[in-house]
């Protein structure tokens, strides 16, 4: 059973003693028929912005090699980098549930990081999977193709009661302005992977 949301929903991810890992999964598609002059594959990638409740705040993501870790701060991490789309299991943000406590807010995201921007084409969805609790999945089914970034969703720590998800899908021209948009404050310099 899953939960889809739609644009600005908001639900409560029920906290459950011990608390297990929190996965979250980003699979897209590649256009079935290519032609001679077509653009590149579209490349997306998942990645996160996190504010931790001690005040540190940072980026997971592959641009940069900042795959984060599991075992110590920022206590999430990526699994790997699919650069195709074909992937059956697509990319994975992974976040330790046992440290939920130290962990104020995560907003995923993802971009285009090559490939022409067509998001409609690339179907995403994101599904978040939580022990205990449905299966919460988030469809890109709005799109702006002048733009090649996209916060997805906004995970917040609401203490006692766990986390609550909402749907976001707000597109922006690069990381800086979706970090204004959300005051991360975050300084920003080209990457590469």
């Amino acid at each position: 059973m899953a939960v889809e949301l739609k644009k600005g929903q908001k639900v409560n991810l029920k906290k459950k003693v011990p608390i297990g890992e929190i996965l979250i999964n980003l699979n897209w598609d590649q256009p079935k028929k290519r032609f001679l002059f077509s653009p590149r594959p579209i490349d997306l990638d998942l990645g996160c912005l996190y504010e931790l409740k001690n005040g540190r705040k940072g980026t997971v993501q592959a641009l940069g090699n900042a795959f984060g870790h599991l075992d110590h701060e920022p206590w999430m991490a990526l699994d790997g980098d699919d650069r195709t789309g074909a992937s059956s299991v697509g990319e994975n943000l992974r976040i330790n549930g046992a440290k939920i406590p130290e962990i104020q807010r995560v907003l995923v995201y993802t971009f285009i990081y090559e490939g022409a921007a067509d998001w409609q084409t690339a179907n995403g969805v994101v599904t978040l999977r939580y022990p205990g609790n449905e299966d919460i999945i988030v469809r890109m089914d709005e799109y702006n193709n002048a733009r090649r970034m996209c916060a997805i969703a906004l995970l917040e720590n609401n203490g006692d009661d766990g986390f609550s998800v909402e749907k976001q899908v707000t597109f922006f021209d690069g990381h800086p302005q979706m970090d204004k948009a959300y005051n991360w404050g975050l300084r920003w310099v080209p990457g590469r992977k």
